[in-house]
C-alpha cells in the first residue's frame, strides 16, 4: 500500500486521491497540514530523496509525494496510473499551491 504525503488544500493531492479511489488503488493519505509529525516526516523525505531536487529548484512543494512499500518515492501519480492503462480523471481543478500556478 502506498503512503501519500499531501494536503487537502492541494488540488493535485485531491485529484490523486479521487483517481486512486476511483481505480481502487490502496493508499494511506498523510495530510501534512494536520500533524506536525507528518509534516516533519515529509520534510525529512523531501530533504533526502533526489526525486525532489528538481521540484525544489523550481520552488514546488513536491506534493503529492508517494512512497511505495519498498520505500521508493515518486511524485508523478498521473504517469503511474497511465502505466497501469488507466485514464487520469480531472473532476475539478482549483487553484494550485505553487507560485507559478502549475502544481504543488
Amino acid at each position: 500500500m502506498f503512503k501519500i504525503y499531501g494536503s487537502e488544500m492541494c488540488s493535485d493531492c485531491v485529484a490523486c486521491k479521487e483517481n486512486f479511489d476511483y481505480y481502487g488503488v490502496k493508499y494511506e493519505f498523510l495530510d501534512i497540514n494536520t500533524s506536525l509529525k507528518t509534516l516533519k516526516e515529509f520534510l525529512i523525505l523531501r530533504d533526502k530523496e533526489a526525486v525532489f531536487d528538481h521540484l525544489k529548484a523550481i520552488h514546488d512543494i513536491g506534493l503529492p509525494a508517494l512512497v511505495r512499500e519498498d520505500g521508493t518515492v515518486f511524485t508523478d501519480w498521473e504517469a503511474y496510473l497511465q502505466e497501469m492503462g488507466k485514464e487520469v480523471i480531472w473532476s475539478h481543478r482549483s487553484e494550485s499551491c505553487s507560485l507559478d500556478h502549475k502544481g504543488c
